[in-house]
C-alpha cells in the first residue's frame, strides 16, 4: 500500500459483503417475502395512484369540468 498505510479488516463487514454479494443465490420465497412484496410493491404503488386521481377527480368537480381518465 502507498506509505505503509495497512488496512485492517473488519470480519462482520466482510461477512456482510459476501452475504450481500451472493444475495441471489441464498434467497428464498417465503409467506413473509411474498406479503412484503404484495404490500410495497403492489399495494402501496396502487393506494397512492388511487389517492392522486381521486384527487385530480375532486379538483375536475369543483371546476366543473368533467373527470379526466386514466388508467384504473
Amino acid at each position: 500500500m502507498a506509505g505503509g498505510m495497512d488496512v485492517n479488516k473488519n470480519k462482520f463487514i466482510e461477512d456482510w459483503n459476501s452475504a450481500r454479494e451472493n444475495l441471489e443465490h441464498n434467497f428464498r420465497w417465503t409467506r413473509r417475502n411474498l406479503a412484503i412484496v404484495g404490500i410495497f410493491g403492489i399495494a402501496v404503488p396502487v393506494l397512492i395512484y388511487k389517492g392522486i386521481v381521486r384527487d385530480f377527480h375532486m379538483q375536475d368537480e369543483d371546476a366543473g369540468r368533467p373527470p379526466r381518465k386514466f388508467i384504473f
